[in-house]
C-alpha cells in the first residue's frame, strides 16, 4: 500500500507531500472481491495482520461481535483486526504465531497455508509431489497438500515449496481469490488494479455500510434551520452564494480540529496542492533552509525569479509582504513567501549586514530533486525533497555510483520538507536487504508496518552517513531513523524537526480536496517522531564552515 501516509506537509519552496494512499469509497456491492479485501501491490510483502483479516473475511467467519476477553490474552491488538483475531482464537487458528502475534510482521507462505487450512476447517491432504522443504508429519505438510490440491498456491519450484519465504502480494491475491471461487489477476491486471486504487479523486457514492458508523452530523438540525431561514427570509437574498457556505462550512470543520496540517482545500489550492505533488509550485523558486531562526536562501534555481532578481546564496529573508519571517518556524516562513503565480511579494533581505527591498513575481517552477557530486572518492547524494522524480530515478542514480566503486556515501537530507512514502521507502531500499522494515504506521483501527520491496543498489560494505538539520523534515525523517534502527548509517548534524504524522489527501468531484491527519509513524524500531525528532548519532550544529558535512567527509577519509 503507498501511503500518497505519504503525508502531505507544508514547508519548504518545495514538494511537502508524504503522500498516503486514498481511499476510494465506491457504490455498495452485492458481493465480496479480493480488491474489497486485500490492498496490496504485487511484489509487497503481506503483513500477518492484513492476511488474516482477509482471510476471516474471505472465509465468511466475520459476522460474529468482538470477544474482548479473547483479545486480552494476547500482545498488542490493533482495533483493525480484533475481530479476525477474535474469529480466529475461536477456531484454534493462532497457535502458529504464539501469544504475541505480532500483526505487523510479514507472513510466510508455510503460515498463510495452515493458518487458511485452520479457519476454514479443510481436511489436511499429504502432498501427492515430493517437497524437500516439507518435512513428513509436520503441522504444514497437510496445509501444503491441500494448498496444492485445491490451487491456493503451487510450490515455487520442483521440489521446493517455499514454506519460509515471504508471502508477497501476488500470492496473497491467488489464494484469496481462490477462496472466492474468482480466476486470479495476471500480474499485469494486478498492476492495474493497483493503479486505480492509487487515484487520487473519491467519488461522492459512499458504501451503505460504511455510512452507518459515521454518526449524525453535531447540531446539524441548528444548521440546517439556519440555512433555511436565510433561504426563506433573509432580506439580501440575491447576495447569498450557496458555493461560499458550502466551502465555508467545510473550512470551518477543519479549522475545528486545531491541527495544521488538517485543512479544506477550495478548487484552485487543491490543484496548485496536486502541481506541487508533481514537483511544481509557485514561488520564488529558491532553495532555503532555517538558520539561526532565520529564512536563508541556498541557492537560486537556475532561471527562477529569485535568480533574475539577484537573490543570493546566503540571502536572509527577513520579511514577505510585511509580515515578519524572524523566529516563526521553518514551515510557516516558508508558506509566506510562497503563494499564487503571478502575485508579487516584497522580501525585505539582509546580505552582508545591510537590508533592502527586493519585488519578486512568484512563478509556478519545477523543483530538483536529487543532485549528486563527487568529493574525490566520496559519493555526495543531495535529495531536495521526495517527490516523483526521486521515486522514478534514485535508482538509476545509486546505481551508477555502485558501478563506480565509492569509499563511503553522504546522503544529505538537511533542509528536505518530506514527500511521498513510497519514494523514502525507495531511497532506503537502496541501503538495506530486501524485505527490510521502512516505517511503523499506525491508524484510529489499523497498524501496519512498510518495508522495502528491492533489492539494493549498494553493496553492505560500503559506509552511509546521514546529514540533517532542524528543516529535515516528514519523509526525510523516515529515511534517516531506519539507516539508523537498521545501523546502516551514521547520522550526523541535528535534531530533525519532528513531523511524525500521516495525512490523506482526497480530492472530490468539483476538484476542492481534503487533507487530513490520519495516522502516525514510527521507526522500524518503534521508536516515536512527531514532536521530537530523530536525534543525530553526531550532534553538530549547522555553521559557515559547514562542519556536518566535513565530519563526514573526514570519517570515511
Amino acid at each position: 500500500m503507498r501511503y500518497s501516509i505519504s503525508t502531505f506537509n507544508r514547508s519548504l519552496l518545495s514538494l511537502t507531500v508524504l503522500a498516503v494512499s486514498v481511499f476510494t469509497f465506491l457504490s455498495p456491492v452485492s458481493a465480496k472481491s479480493t480488491n474489497d479485501l486485500l490492498n496490496v501491490q504485487a511484489n509487497q510483502p503481506v503483513t500477518r495482520g492484513d492476511f488474516l483479516r482477509a482471510a476471516v473475511k474471505a472465509l465468511d467467519l466475520d459476522e460474529r461481535n468482538v470477544d474482548e476477553s479473547v483479545i486480552s490474552e494476547y500482545l498488542r491488538v490493533p482495533r483493525g483486526y480484533q475481530n479476525s483475531v477474535s474469529q480466529a482464537h475461536e477456531r484454534d487458528a493462532l497457535g502458529i504465531f504464539g501469544n504475541d502475534l505480532m500483526l505487523g510482521r510479514p507472513i510466510k507462505r508455510g503460515e498463510a497455508v495452515r493458518l487458511v487450512l485452520e479457519l476454514g476447517d479443510f481436511d489436511p491432504v499429504v502432498p501427492t509431489v515430493s517437497l524437500r522443504d516439507v518435512r513428513s508429519g509436520s503441522s504444514v505438510e497437510g496445509a501444503v497438500g491441500v494448498s496444492i490440491k485445491l490451487g491456493w498456491l503451487d510450490p515455487i519450484r520442483d521440489g521446493i515449496f517455499g514454506v519460509s519465504r515471504v508471502l508477497q502480494g501476488k500470492d496473497a491475491i491467488q489464494i484469496i481469490s481462490t477462496i472466492l471461487g474468482e480466476e486470479a489477476p495476471t500480474v499485469r491486471e494486478q498492476r492495474k488494479i493497483q493503479e486505480k486504487k492509487d487515484s487520487q479523486t473519491i467519488r461522492l457514492n459512499f458504501r451503505s455500510e460504511s455510512n452507518s458508523s459515521l454518526g449524525t452530523f453535531p447540531k446539524g438540525d441548528i444548521l440546517n434551520a439556519v440555512w433555511q431561514l436565510v433561504n426563506k427570509n433573509y432580506l439580501y437574498k440575491e447576495k447569498v452564494n450557496s458555493k461560499e457556505v458550502g466551502f465555508a462550512a467545510a473550512e470551518a470543520i477543519m479549522k475545528s480540529l486545531d491541527d495544521p496540517y488538517s485543512v479544506f482545500m477550495r478548487p484552485a489550492s487543491s490543484r496548485s496542492f496536486q502541481s506541487q505533488i508533481q514537483g511544481k509550485v509557485s514561488g520564488i523558486g529558491a532553495q532555503v533552509e532555517w538558520k539561526d531562526e532565520i529564512l536563508t536562501i541556498v541557492s537560486p534555481l537556475p532561471g527562477s525569479p529569485a535568480e533574475k532578481e539577484g537573490l543570493k546564496p546566503g540571502d536572509q529573508i527577513l520579511e514577505a509582504s510585511g509580515i515578519n519571517l524572524i523566529g516563526i518556524g521553518f514551515m510557516e516562513a516558508v508558506e509566506h513567501v510562497r503563494g499564487k503565480e503571478g502575485t508579487i511579494v516584497e522580501l525585505k533581505i539582509r546580505r552582508s549586514g545591510a537590508e533592502f527591498m527586493k519585488s519578486v513575481q512568484r512563478q509556478t517552477v519545477t523543483v530538483p530533486e536529487i543532485e549528486i557530486t563527487w568529493q574525490g572518492e566520496i559519493a555526495v547524494v543531495k535529495l531536495l525533497q521526495f517527490g516523483n522524480l526521486t521515486d522514478r530515478e534514485l535508482r538509476p542514480e545509486m546505481e551508477r555510483i555502485q558501478e563506480q566503486n565509492p569509499k563511503g556515501i553522504i546522503l544529505d537530507l538537511r533542509s528536505n520538507p518530506g514527500g511521498l512514502l513510497h519514494a523514502a521507502n525507495n531511497v532506503v531500499s537502496n541501503f538495506v536487504p530486501k524485505g527490510s522494515p521502512v516505517a511503523k504506521v499506525v491508524a484510529i483501527d489499523d497498524e501496519r508496518t512498510e518495508y522495502t520491496d528491492m533489492e539494493p543498489t549498494i553493496d553492505m560494505s560500503i559506509p552511509g552517513y546521514v546529514l540533517m538539520n532542524g528543516g529535515s523534515a516528514s519523509a526525510s525523517e523516515i529515511v534517516a531513523g531506519a539507516l539508523q534502527d537498521h545501523e546502516r548509517a551514521t547520522v550526523i548534524g541535528e535534531t530533525s524537526f519532528g513531523k511524525g504524522t500521516v495525512q490523506q489527501v482526497l480530492q472530490f468531484s468539483d476538484q476542492s480536496g481534503v487533507k487530513m491527519t490520519v495516522a502516525e509513524w514510527f521507526t522500524p524500531d518503534g521508536r516515536k517522531i512527531d514532536g521530537v525528532g530523530v536525534q543525530p548519532d553526531i550532534m553538530i550544529e549547522t555553521d559557515q564552515r559547514d562542519r556536518q558535512m566535513l565530519k563526514a567527509l573526514e570519517l570515511l577519509r
